[in-house]
């Protein structure tokens, strides 16, 4: 018999609303995480939303030395003008 319940019988909402509330817990979870990232990975280096100035890849590419300091001077001189 339905007992009023709509055949899942007392219980059964309980645990259906008891799903909805862990599935929200979850997504919070995720979101807050994601959150406090900050827009960086481990690795220092901004992630694809975050956007650089040309000038500022300039500074990183010197001082991780992959061009040297005539070639970032000249590229230098080349955005500023």
């Amino acid at each position: 018999m339905m007992n009023g319940w709509g055949g899942m019988g007392g219980g059964g909402w309980l645990v259906v609303l008891l799903l909805i509330v862990v599935a929200a817990l979850i997504v919070g979870v995720v979101f807050l995480v994601r959150g406090l990232g900050g827009g960086v990975t481990d690795g220092g280096m901004p992630q694809a939303g975050a956007r650089e100035s040309p000038q500022d890849v300039l500074k990183r590419r010197y001082a991780a030395g992959e061009i040297e300091r005539e070639e970032y001077e000249q590229k230098l001189r080349d955005l500023t003008s």
